[in-house]
């Protein structure tokens, strides 16, 4: 296998291509990268900006250079040492427009499309207008009102020889059974005859090439004079006469889809979807065939050596996660000699294991940014910090309240068609046993909500039906919760759902007396129980994944504002804080299970750049002085409040609710963006700057105010609320402010800006350094002071990095270090010393290290062993005390470190160091000490190697 030495996540699209990439390889090459770590490669819907929408696995993306500029990429990577990993989304497909073949296919065909088992769609509906159809909620307004609107409309392709229903960009294909119809109620012999081609046509397979055939020869006639018929045709189906729209509409009736309006998907969609967007089908990946089909344009790139390792997304949306893994790991081995490298996106809760009998490399990193992100914050500003946002907004002062309600919400008003589905599996296996077949719909709808809803991690992974130890831990804390809330009249439901969903291998006997093995009720073919049950712990598994996606990551992280900085992708805000000891816990988990997993503290899905969220975790070290800011801050900009109408007010009841714009909530929220984005060079008399700042920001404040789903949401939204928080936004950030409020909040910025950049040198250090491979994204090896997307993807000036680097200690860079350069010199440095000694830090054995003295508590450090070959890591942390308000760096004053001393290992007693980072050569006193004031007196941050080892 060829491990990675460290990666470089890029977002690629129209605006940023294969060939764009390769210009700046010198750049990363130089930068100390080993792989590119790319988004998906494959065609996804035309201008996707994220590739995530696949519509055709089989090609690369045209838009991003197709697979001729995906080759010359990789091949100039190989010519500089380097590897391609490419992100691989098995999960789900773009359906949202008229690109994906496979799925306009199922709307032409329905179920006996070549493709109707690709997709995860109920054929079995128990909605009678859904039988043998897929739901399209595309409509922007109800079916009957677009209908009559003239906006659905029976349209011809001439190029394709097909005719179908357009809305918009949509296209509905017509099945060919109704070509005959079409073309006959022209009342015109050329089309009549043409009509005769689709007479007695079905929608068995067998009958498709006779279709295929028509098409053809309708294409033939539109390319003659014919085509002028086909439309005379087309207006015996127009929508402006009730007549003809009543003949469109019947039509529509007949066909495999039906039209509805966006706003049903939640309650009717049929197929499994991406969370909640119906705009992405969920694919069914377990299927050999379908495993196949997804994965052949990835299997040849693989085996022609341009891609050298995958990384998977959204693992948990898969039927069977192992399975897959090992599938996919069994046929890359096939096709070439070395082992790939794979890692997948696995969300992982507190002390929750990766699997060991998951095939891959590790995660993509959220659990290092997890605890990473914890490690930077005091304990002890988790309690005040708290109280201050419960009194200020009247809202919990604990996470998990928001959590559960965010739960409840999203399940009730998102995901009920999901919950339904679930319910219907079980109810179906109920239903086969004399013991349980009084179980109603209703109460097994009631049980499996109280248990989704109380599930503290996304899901459980069975193994032959049944739970392992590990997947009891969860269920059990979800058993609880549900117990705690059903009646006891549902506990009897309750132990046997329990038992269903893998708890139990018990066989349950049917209705008839037999097994359900053995026979079904009802004139139905027979159920295997063990099928049935299988079926319900995925459909389970399939609803609790997104579920605490969409209501964690997207709901209450948006709702809870004690420190933003908590609230992440992959973290749990709730767990404020994490000791050193956590921290080496988690490292030395790591390098003994996963010593290949990517490190990361930057992603694409970042709600918050990295070096934001390190400034705002200093606010966890001097609570009491933020919680008077922040009240100081609301009184100040009492007066731009405004009513929910948008009209300005002078003055409102400050209670806890929204009664007036933007509210306690997002108005303490945006406090803290605003200190934790300024950017550190900005001046409050740069009018042009601010209004960047502010246009950005408003771009995070409306998405954060809808994800909440309070005052406003993406559905129904609020745009009187909306537009009111937007200008008390702008009022606040506006030139004649410069005095008032922007000279108030650039202040309080400057007063924690070192002990940010002090921060997030230890966050870049401790990812450089820590076992695991460590992940880049794209521009933040400067400061990434960016929010939510499309914040966090905006271009990145790559030449301007790469005229900076230069091979210079980064030490030199700490008296300017407000424009990054320092924060660029450490990347480079520690990766060439991953680079010079590359089995120092991925293969060595990993020592926490015990800090004593005066400011013990300030240091993180850690010892890499490889052999003889050593290297010392050590961090200043939590240390805003001990910077104070003199000097103007981040960086301790040495002397300050008074008799702070890390206790060496023996090897180093008495041996002399050298820091890659700075000119400092500190050493080991006899008794095996190393003083702080003698590691850390150039820089916040060192990398010591022993004496002799050269030095890029």
């Amino acid at each position: 296998m060829t491990v990675p030495r460290s990666t470089l996540r890029l977002q690629f699209h129209r605006g940023f291509t294969f060939d764009d990439a390769a210009r700046h390889v010198e750049y990363f090459a130089a930068l100390g990268i080993s792989h590119l770590y790319t988004s998906p490669i494959t065609t996804a819907e035309p201008g996707s900006m994220h590739g995530y929408d696949t519509v055709d696995y089989t090609q690369v993306s045209p838009e991003c250079g197709g697979e001729a500029g995906l080759k010359r990429l990789a091949d100039k990577l190989h010519a500089h040492n380097m590897g391609l990993i490419v992100d691989v989304v098995p999960n789900h497909m773009g359906v949202g427009g008229s690109s994906n073949a496979w799925w306009l296919d199922i709307l032409e065909w329905g179920r006996h499309s070549a493709y109707a088992r690709h997709f995860d769609v109920d054929w079995h509906s128990p909605d009678p207008a859904l039988r043998g159809k897929v739901l399209a909620p595309a409509l922007g307004a109800p079916y009957g009102e677009e209908l009559a609107a003239g906006r659905i409309a029976l349209q011809f392709a001439a190029d394709t020889g097909r005719f179908h229903i357009g809305y918009g960009p949509h296209v509905f294909p017509v099945c060919p059974i109704d070509y005959a119809s079409i073309l006959q109620s022209a009342e015109r012999a050329d089309l009549t005859a043409l009509a005769e081609r689709f007479q007695g046509l079905t929608t068995q397979p067998t009958d498709q090439p006779r279709a295929a055939e028509g098409r053809a020869r309708l294409r033939e006639f539109a390319a003659q004079p014919g085509a002028s018929a086909i439309e005379i045709a087309l207006e015996t189906y127009a929508p402006e006469d009730p007549v003809t729209r009543d003949r469109l509409h019947r039509l529509i009736e007949r066909q495999h889809f039906r039209l509805a309006w966006w706003r049903t998907a939640s309650d009717e969609v049929n197929w499994r979807r991406f969370f909640d967007i119906a705009t992405l089908a969920g694919v069914r990946v377990e299927r050999p065939e379908v495993f196949e089909a997804v994965h052949a344009l990835i299997f040849r790139l693989y085996q022609e050596g341009v891609v050298d390792g995958l990384r998977i997304d959204h693992i948990d949306g898969l039927a069977e996660p192992r399975e897959y893994c090992q599938r996919l790991r069994q046929r890359l081995t096939e096709l070439r000699d070395t082992a790939p490298y794979v890692v997948v996106e696995k969300i992982l809760g507190r002390d929750e294991p990766l699997r060991d009998d998951w095939p891959v490399d590790g995660t993509t990193g959220y659990d290092f940014m997890n605890d990473m992100g914890a490690l930077l914050h005091d304990p002890a500003g988790a309690e005040p910090l708290a109280a201050t946002w419960a009194e200020l907004t009247g809202r919990s002062a604990c996470f998990a309240d928001e959590a559960l309600a965010a739960r409840r919400k999203i399940l009730t008003e998102n995901l009920c068609a999901e919950l339904d589905r679930a319910t219907r599996a079980l109810h179906r296996i109920a239903r086969d046993s004399l013991t349980t077949r009084d179980f109603t719909f209703t109460s097994l709808r009631r049980v499996l909500t109280e248990l989704v809803v109380h599930f503290p991690v996304y899901r459980i992974y069975p193994q032959n039906g049944l739970r392992s130890a590990t997947d009891n831990v969860y269920f059990e804390q979800a058993l609880a919760g549900a117990k705690e809330t059903l009646s006891r009249a549902d506990h009897v439901v309750l132990e046997r759902v329990n038992a269903w969903l893998g708890g139990s291998a018990e066989e349950v006997p049917n209705a008839r007396g037999g097994t359900a093995q053995q026979q079904g009720q009802n004139g139905t073919p027979p159920i295997h129980a063990g099928s049935a049950r299988r079926t319900a712990q995925t459909l389970f598994s399939q609803l609790s994944a997104p579920l605490a996606a969409k209501a964690i990551e997207d709901t209450a992280c948006y709702r809870y504002g004690r420190l933003l900085s908590r609230n992440e992708v992959g973290s749990d805000p709730g767990d404020f804080a994490l000791s050193v000891e956590q921290f080496h816990a988690g490292n030395l988990q790591r390098a003994q299970r996963f010593p290949h997993a990517m490190l990361a503290t930057a992603t694409h899905d970042h709600k918050r750049g990295e070096d934001v969220r390190a400034r705002l975790a200093v606010l966890s070290e001097i609570a009491h002085d933020w919680n008077a800011t922040l009240r100081a801050w609301s009184t100040l900009n009492t007066p731009h409040r405004r009513a929910l109408d948008g009209a300005p007010i002078s003055s409102v009841s400050k209670d806890a609710s929204y009664d007036w714009a933007p509210g306690p909530a997002a108005e303490a929220m945006l406090y803290q963006t605003l200190a934790g984005c300024w950017p550190p060079a900005l001046s409050p008399d740069d009018e042009a700057g601010v209004k960047d700042l502010a246009g950005r920001v408003a771009q995070w404040q409306l998405k954060a105010l809808r994800e909440t789903k309070l005052q406003t949401n993406w559905l129904t939204p609020d745009e009187a609320y909306e537009a009111g928080c937007r200008d008390f936004l702008f009022d606040i950030l506006a030139p004649q402010r410069r005095d008032g409020f922007l000279r108030e909040l650039s202040g309080f910025v400057a007063r924690i800006d070192r002990a940010g950049a002090l921060n997030s040198l230890q966050q870049t250090v401790l990812r450089l350094a820590s076992p695991g491979i460590p992940d880049l994204y794209q521009g933040t090896e400067l400061w990434d002071f960016s929010l939510v997307d499309p914040d966090n993807r905006r271009p990145v000036d790559f030449a301007k990095r790469e005229a900076w680097l230069v091979q210079t200690p980064p030490s030199e860079f700490l008296p300017s270090w407000r424009d990054g350069r320092v924060k660029l010199a450490v990347v480079q440095r520690v990766l060439a010393l991953r680079a010079h000694l590359p089995e120092l830090l991925s293969q060595s054995t990993y020592l926490p290290l015990t800090v004593s003295g005066k400011h013990a508590a300030q240091v993180i450090a850690f010892a890499r062993r490889h052999g003889n070959a050593w290297a010392v890591v050590i961090a200043s942390r939590l240390a805003t005390g001990l910077l104070g308000d003199d000097g103007d760096l981040p960086l301790v004053d040495p002397a300050k470190w008074d008799d702070t001393a890390l206790e060496m290992p023996a090897d180093l007693a008495g041996r002399a160091l050298f820091d890659w980072l700075s000119p400092a050569a500190p050493k080991v006193d006899e008794n095996g000490l190393l003083f702080l004031r003698d590691a850390l007196g150039g820089m916040p941050v060192a990398v010591l190697v022993e004496d002799g080892v050269p030095r890029a």
